[in-house]
Parts: structure tokens; C-alpha cells; sequence
């Protein structure tokens, strides 16, 4: 399918400063969600932890269906004035940060146990699986339309890991102290109403984000009008995805590491109010996990210019497994020597999350060079669909662990015994330790997107859209 640049001002630090801002906005529903909607689901509702994992699996199957059809959907709609992705984060913003403040209504606690669980799949769902693959989908495939420049596009991928970061930041380090409050002999328990101010106050900034994104962001590459276009069937498509070695590989590679980052975010409320006795330090840990990336941040598009993103990813994850594992097998006690090595781990796996949007962006590009058709939004819709899955598996592990190691859910004080607590540091290090080794092996064995044929593939889209830009 050939490009064709639109009549727009250049590609700049505006546009990076706006997708920047677009994944500021997201995450502040998103980290939210995955650092503390359990911890919500089993100690303000005091829903079993089992049955919080059911939740995610059940979402999923319908993110199946949602997160694909998305997809679909901004492929073949005609493009609209602002563009074919850019004005659905205007259409969407408002409903997205509405549903996510639904999901945290503190006084649902005085419910029937059957209306909390209720209460939790519908708002959960109509959150996740609708509002916001209904702007995640199309602000993710925007970045293959913001340039058509391969350096260009992949300074995106870094300004959009840095508004993550930013997000992370903020969430992790203001959260713990204004939701925890220290009980009379030391213990830590959340305060019930404040999750819905904090979601309140996450919700509006993620409003803004996204107001900034859709207006310093323009769209400069768009599709050949649909008459020139060659229509493919599902069927068809599906067929083509499914070869897509460079797409299996690397959402291979996302459920794995999403499974880690976000169960490692999930666990730490657990390991640290129960376990170290300290979410106090939970504040501590986002500024050592996100300033150091912060810091990284101007170099990863240079390193991965230089090396590969393939090549430098690995090196990533591969920091990230060592730091984890060996975490599990120390069986720290100190919280400072825990926080040292979890900084380690941090920046690798930092590093790696700054470069994979770009990898996406080479995998799109892969597929067109294999079929002729580019995909954006369905490609990057069905890369959507495993990271929402990797989450997915992230709070089913959760659930399902903390249930099966004993963890006593409640709505009011509980101290957990000595082998809960035990249990909730093995699987916070040993599982991420494990889930990063095998995002490593993935990308070193699976993935062919090395940097000599990513250059392959960008010399040969650049001959064809200079025949197509000549033909009449």
C-alpha cells in the first residue's frame, strides 16, 4: 500500500512533546489500574483474590474481540479532517477517564457481596475493554502516520516511554502517601474513600494529557484512498498475521514482560505493606525505578540507532532477569538492598520499554513488505490485545497466588502470617526474574527484526513508494 505525505508543517519537538503526552495521559488510568486495583478489589471490597484473577481472564476474552475489531475499524473508516487516528482521542478522552474513576467507588463496599462483584466486572470491563481500547488503539497506530521517517519515528517510541515514566513517577510516589495510613502497632492498611479522589484526580489529568496530544500532534502519511486500495478479507488478513514472525515474536515477548512489570507493580503494594512492613517506601521506589530511565532516556534512541533495537532490547531484559533472580535467591531483608537491586532491574527493563514502540512500528513495516498491505491499526490493535492479555495474566497471577498462598482478604486489619508473607516475596521476584529471562530468549531467538533487516526493509518501502509517487 503506497504513503502519500500531506500538505502539513514539518515533523517536530511538537509532535514528540504530544505523543509524549498521549501516554501520560493513558497511564494514568492504566499504571493505576495494574499498581492498585487489586489491592482495591480485596482490601476495600474485600472480593476473594481469586476471583479478581476470573475478572481478568474473563476481560480479556472480550478484549479479544474489542481490541481487534478497533483495529479494523480505523483501518477502514475514511480518514476525517483531523486524520484517520488523531481525532479519536478527542472523541474518547472524556468517557475513558469517567470509566476508569467508576471502577474506584469506596462506598460500594457496604454492598451485597454479589452486587461488588457485579460492580467490579461491569465497570472493569466497560473501562478496559471498550473506553480505553477505544483510544489506545488508534493513538498507538498514530505514530506510524506522524512521519514517514524511520529516525523520526523512532524518537516517538522514547518520548512516548518517557511519558510513561512521568506517569509512573507520579503515581507511584504520591499514591502510597495519601492512600495508606499506619494502624497503633505499626501494620498499614489503605484508606477506602481516597481511592476515589485519587482516581478523581488521575482522571482529570489524564483529560488533559490527551487534550495537549491532539492538539501539538498531525497526521503527515495517510493510507491510498480506498478506491486504490486492495481490500482484504479477514480471513486473508488473519492468515497474514499469523506468518508474521516479527508479530508472533514480539507479542510472544510483550505477554512475558508485561506479566513481569505489572505483576512486579501489582505484588509490591503486598511485599511492602506486609512483607517490609514499609509502604511508606513505595513512594521511594517510583522515583528509583523512573529516575534513572529518565536519565537514559536522550541515549536510547542513539543505542538503538547504533546497536539495533533487537540487540540493545536484549541487553535490557538480560540486566532486568539478573537483577530479579538474584533478588530471589538473596531472600533479602534489608528494604534498602531490595530497592538497590529492583533500581538494577528497573533501568534494564527501562531501556527496553523506551525502544518497543519502535519495534512495533518496524513490525508494521514488515508486514508491509510481505504483503503490500499495511495494517496500522489492525497490527497494532492485535499487539494491543497481548499487552491487555500480558496485563490480564499480571492480575490473574496475582489473584491467584495471593489465594493460593493464604492471603486473608478483608475490608478491615489483618495481619498475614509468616508463610503468606514469604510466599508474596517469592512470586514478586521470582516470577518477573523468570518472565525476563524469557522476553530475552524471545527476542534473541525468535525475533528476526535484527537492525541489518530492518534497514532491508526500509530501503525497500522507500523504492516502492518512490514508484508509486510517479506513477499517474
Amino acid at each position: 500500500m503506497a504513503l502519500q505525505p500531506q500538505n502539513e508543517r514539518p515533523f517536530g519537538f511538537r509532535d514528540k512533546l504530544g505523543y509524549l503526552f498521549g501516554d501520560f495521559g493513558n497511564d494514568f488510568t492504566f499504571i493505576f489500574a495494574g499498581s492498585y486495583l487489586t489491592l482495591f478489589y480485596t482490601d476495600v471490597l474485600g472480593v476473594s483474590a481469586g476471583l479478581v484473577g476470573v475478572l481478568f481472564v474473563v476481560a480479556r476474552c472480550v478484549d479479544a474481540f474489542t481490541d481487534v475489531g478497533m483495529g479494523r475499524l480505523v483501518d477502514t473508516l475514511p480518514p476525517s479532517r483531523g486524520g484517520r487516528f488523531r481525532p479519536w482521542i478527542l472523541r474518547v478522552c472524556v468517557p475513558v477517564a469517567l470509566a476508569s474513576v467508576l471502577m474506584y467507588l469506596y462506598f460500594a463496599r457496604s454492598w451485597p457481596y454479589a452486587g461488588k462483584v457485579a460492580y467490579m466486572f461491569a465497570t472493569y470491563i466497560f473501562w478496559g475493554s471498550i473506553c480505553y481500547t477505544a483510544i489506545n488503539i488508534p493513538y498507538g497506530s498514530m505514530a506510524s502516520v506522524l512521519s514517514a521517517d524511520a529516525g523520526e519515528r523512532a524518537s516517538l517510541s522514547t518520548f512516548r516511554s518517557v511519558g510513561a515514566m512521568l506517569a509512573n513517577l507520579i503515581i507511584a510516589a504520591a499514591t502510597p502517601l495519601f492512600l495508606f495510613r499506619t494502624a497503633a502497632d505499626g501494620t498499614q492498611t489503605v484508606i477506602p474513600e481516597r481511592f476515589t479522589v485519587i482516581a478523581v484526580v488521575y482522571g482529570v489529568c489524564a483529560v488533559a494529557c490527551y487534550l495537549l496530544c491532539y492538539a501539538l500532534c498531525r497526521e503527515r502519511v495517510q493510507a491510498a484512498p480506498p478506491r486504490e486500495a486492495k481490500r482484504q478479507s479477514f480471513a486473508s488478513l488473519a492468515k497474514a498475521l499469523a506468518g508474521n514472525r516479527a508479530l508472533t515474536a514480539v507479542i510472544g515477548a510483550a505477554l512475558l514482560l508485561l506479566l513481569a512489570s505489572l505483576l512486579g507493580q501489582g505484588m509490591n503494594m503486598y511485599l511492602f505493606k506486609d512483607y517490609f512492613n514499609s509502604a511508606d517506601m513505595l513512594s521511594l521506589v517510583g522515583f528509583a525505578g523512573v529516575l534513572p530511565m529518565l536519565a537514559l532516556a536522550p541515549f536510547a534512541a542513539k543505542l538503538s540507532k547504533r546497536f539495533g533495537k533487537k540487540e540493545a532490547g536484549c541487553v535490557g531484559v538480560g540486566v532486568a532477569a539478573a537483577a530479579y533472580l538474584l533478588m530471589w535467591a538473596l531472600r533479602l531483608r534489608s528494604v534498602w538492598a531490595y530497592i538497590g537491586l529492583m533500581l538494577v532491574g528497573s533501568v534494564g527493563v527501562g531501556f527496553f520499554n523506551m525502544v518497543i514502540w519502535a519495534f512495533i512500528i518496524d513490525v508494521i513495516d514488515y508486514q508491509e513488505v510481505r504483503t503490500g498491505s499495511r495494517d496500522d491499526g489492525t497490527v497494532y490493535a492485535v499487539y494491543s490485545f497481548a499487552r491487555k492479555l500480558g496485563q490480564a495474566l499480571a492480575g490473574g497471577v496475582v489473584g491467584f497466588a495471593l489465594a493460593a498462598i493464604g492471603y486473608v482478604s478483608s475490608t478491615g486489619h489483618v495481619v498475614q502470617t509468616q508463610p503468606v508473607r514469604e510466599g508474596i516475596y517469592t512470586i514478586s521476584t521470582l516470577v518477573p526474574g523468570l518472565s525476563y529471562l524469557g522476553v530475552f530468549l524471545v527476542l534473541l531467538l525468535a525475533y528476526p527484526l535484527t537492525k541489518k533487516r530492518v534497514e532491508e526493509n526500509a530501503a525497500v518501502l522507500r523504492e516502492r513508494r518512490g514508484e508509486a509517487a510517479q506513477e499517474p
